[in-house]
């Protein structure tokens, strides 16, 4: 068990002794939790980022250690989060509030860090924003953004999956432009529209 972690976390994770190997560890905290989809998801994301952060000259092992722990936090319930933030004196907007399932972004960096014993402060940066990115973004934020988009937690094939492969063969600035856009026309739909998104697609688009 792991022992010293802050008891906020004991809940969802105190049940655990971490093996060191990383997709392993992730994978049965996913699946104790009863999200083997999720599960599914982090490892093809953890294999894209891999291969895009060779592809574009990131760190590989760093791009796949965030890409594992992206959603880590989805074991968190949903009324938990905004307390859970406070805990850990992460600023909470009034939206994030309001849809709190946007901030998994920000928790599951908590987690990595608390938990998994991640330092790298590129790695938890990449894990905080990998679902809406941010301005100022670095090649690894942008790198876990785009694996994710591209193997995306939805069923079937993502409606820009064509326009996202077609432009992350050359240019990862240009992937991300293809979903920032993507999202952006479909923003009367969504429950909320973060600034952190706008404030990506006003740089990059």
């Amino acid at each position: 068990m792991l022992g010293s972690m802050n008891d906020r976390l004991q809940p969802y994770f105190g049940q655990f002794s971490l093996t060191g190997d990383l997709g392993s560890d992730v994978t049965a905290v996913l699946t104790h939790h009863h999200l083997p989809k999720v599960g599914g998801h982090v490892a093809r994301v953890a294999r894209e980022a891999r291969q895009l952060a060779s592809q574009f000259g990131a760190d590989p092992d760093q791009a796949e250690t965030a890409a594992w722990l992206h959603d880590i936090s989805a074991v968190i319930p949903n009324p938990a989060r905004v307390a859970l933030c406070a805990a850990f004196n992460i600023p909470v907007l009034p939206g994030e509030a309001a849809f709190p399932m946007i901030l998994h972004q920000k928790l599951s960096a908590v987690v990595a860090q608390e938990v998994f014993g991640v330092t790298e402060t590129a790695v938890l940066s990449a894990i905080g924003c990998h679902t809406t990115l941010k301005a100022g973004a670095s090649l690894l934020d942008k790198i876990v953004f785009v694996a994710d988009k591209i193997q995306w937690d939805q069923p079937g094939e993502p409606p820009y999956f064509a326009e996202i492969e077609t432009a992350v063969s050359h240019s990862i600035d240009d992937a991300c432009r293809v979903y920032l856009t993507y999202l952006w026309q479909q923003r009367d739909s969504l429950r909320y529209v973060h600034p952190w998104f706008i404030a990506a697609r006003e740089e990059l688009v």
